[in-house]
């Protein structure tokens, strides 16, 4: 299942991502050891100076431990592209309540359990 959502859902969810509303956000980061940029659709809210990402794959997935190697990424969301750095996971009780009633439900439905919080750079919006 995750290799079909790697390369089909995901070619769609990014299309969502690109919209001015919803939960759904583009990461982009660099591979660790190929140093090829790539983009991951993600579901993200946003607390305060913080971004709240859903690792709704678990912590192993490439995306995630690319970011953790380069301290940092850019996210694309609600048409705006943010500088993000400091990865720090989260847990789930403290994630959870910041995302809407219907995306909460269906993160439990999934088994969600690992969230990550990244600062966002004040300054930084490109």
């Amino acid at each position: 299942m995750r290799s079909f959502n790697k390369y089909t859902i995901n070619h769609v969810t990014r299309w969502f991502a690109r919209l001015p509303r919803g939960p759904f956000a583009v990461v982009r980061h660099v591979g660790r050891r190929t140093g090829r940029p790539y983009e991951t659709p993600i579901m993200v809210e946003r607390s305060g100076d913080r971004f709240v990402i859903a690792l709704t794959y678990g912590p192993d997935v490439d995306w995630y431990r690319n970011v953790l190697a380069a301290g940092h990424a850019t996210l694309l969301w609600h048409g705006q592209v943010y500088q993000l750095d400091k990865p720090d996971p989260l847990p789930a009780q403290s994630a959870l309540p910041l995302y809407s009633s219907f995306e909460r439900m269906t993160l439990q439905r999934r088994g969600t359990q690992h969230f990550v919080s990244m600062k966002y750079r004040q300054g930084a919006k490109l």
